[in-house]
């Protein structure tokens, strides 16, 4: 099918004039982003018939920073390389995008609309437009971000929905929420517990939460590692050359979106008690908080010494020369910088703030735990974690637990089984009416 635009017209409809046209082995119309490796599908959408293969389909606003895109995408390309077909659904191309976007097949709705500021319900109509017009066998949704869009979808599809898979990248529970709203959040969750046919808890206690709080039966609910880093890049990390600070002095390292829930103020105040002279703090990240953290940077008196560096690709470099990583947020799923950290043996800061912070960081030995909030325990905290050694072979180890190839595969058996209940459940459906047209026959 052709959707009757020309390349040409199309790359101006995107603002972009570094796309062009493309055949792919289905022969149909498909756009080569300038991202390197990414294949743009237009609406006019994907044939195939059904085969051993899955096919995988993967909403995703846009390639725009996110912790929760990058392992979307590191999973996808993991799913594409174990032979299942895997097709992401994206809102739109804008943003920097991450600094390496793998060899994937990308569907979208050509538009020349800005979609940045309604992005969800442009994400709910590109899905349901796609998932009308093409077969899937699972959608995952990549995070929690994402659980309107599969309720909506669900809410427009009934029956016809594709069974669906979420990874819960956030915490649940959320004591920071105003009163007012913590009666509807937890009826959110309950519908939760309907919307999904599975569940991803990142660790045990995180597992554990879910089922709690969300009411879904416990076969529903998974547990499997956050896949933040590849192998490659384990080794990658673990071989990457580390400088030394000059005077004794501490170089401490953050990074994450500028916003309310990572809590930097809480974490520039702690610096701020506990600081040698020489001691710095660097900020990598972006975001609607950045205005209001330099203020509290200025009113500290910390010019100079705390530094704002903006969106990074990579932090590899800014790991390399640093001496203890920090976490400061009030609640997180399964941060991934801080699987990062003791791939490259760096002893980690970090509030308590997550059912799965103790998986990530063993006290005393890879890192220092503190209460979220308390800002005189971040400020122990940060004399705590520059006096520290971390122990090479412990924190490589807890590292090694995050391998996206290990669990890509974990998430194909989930999903694999969850497939092969539904289509069991269709061939029930099905049997009926294929028996009493025979009997009729026979008759």
């Amino acid at each position: 099918m052709h959707c009757g635009m020309t390349g040409a017209e199309l790359s101006q409809s995107l603002h972009r004039p570094d796309i062009g046209a493309g055949r792919d082995e289905h022969s149909t119309d498909f756009f080569t982003c300038a991202l390197p490796g990414v294949r743009m599908r237009d609406h006019c959408g994907v044939c195939g018939s059904m085969d051993t293969r899955m096919r995988i389909v993967i909403p995703i606003h846009s390639f725009e920073p996110g912790g929760v895109e990058r392992v979307a995408l590191n999973l996808a390309q993991a799913w594409r390389d174990a032979g299942h077909e895997v097709v992401v659904v994206l809102g739109r191309i804008g943003g920097r995008g991450p600094a390496c976007v793998p060899d994937l097949d990308c569907w979208r709705i050509p538009t020349r609309l800005g979609t940045a500021h309604w992005e969800t319900p442009w994400m709910i109509h590109s899905l349901h437009r796609y998932l009308v017009q093409n077969r899937a066998d699972v959608v995952f949704y990549p995070g929690n971000t994402y659980a309107v869009v599969a309720a909506t979808i669900r809410l427009l599809m009934g029956a016809k929905t594709p069974p669906a898979v979420l990874k819960v990248s956030n915490a649940l529970a959320r004591p920071d929420m105003p009163r007012w709203l913590r009666r509807p959040y937890a009826l959110w969750l309950k519908l939760q517990g309907r919307v999904f046919d599975r569940l991803i808890g990142l660790s045990e206690p995180m597992s554990r939460e879910i089922a709690a709080l969300t009411g879904a039966a416990p076969d529903r609910v998974v547990t499997i590692a956050n896949p933040v880093l590849t192998r490659q890049r384990l080794r990658d990390l673990a071989t990457l050359p580390r400088s030394r600070g000059r005077d004794g002095a501490t170089r401490y390292v953050a990074a994450g979106r500028l916003v309310a829930q990572k809590n930097y103020p809480l974490m520039l105040r702690g610096f701020a008690r506990c600081a040698r002279p020489g001691d710095t703090l660097t900020i990598a990240g972006a975001g609607p908080d950045r205005d209001a953290i330099l203020r509290v940077v200025s009113r500290l008196g910390l010019t100079g010494r705390v530094r704002l560096v903006g969106h990074l690709g990579s932090v590899d470099a800014l790991l390399a020369q640093a001496d203890a990583f920090v976490l400061s947020s009030d609640y997180e799923g399964l941060p991934g910088v801080v699987v990062e950290a003791p791939a490259m043996v760096l002893p980690v800061l970090a509030t308590d703030c997550c059912a799965s912070m103790a998986c990530l960081v063993e006290a005393g030995v890879t890192g220092v735990l503190v209460p979220p909030g308390c800002e005189h325990a971040m400020a122990r905290g940060f004399v705590a974690v520059r006096r520290m050694i971390a122990e090479p072979h412990r924190a490589r180890q807890l590292a090694a637990r995050y391998e996206v190839e290990r669990s890509a595969e974990r998430f194909l058996q989930a999903m694999a089984e969850l497939c092969g209940r539904a289509h069991q459940q269709a061939g029930t459906v099905l049997a009926f009416p294929a028996r009493l047209a025979l009997a009729r026959g026979q008759n």
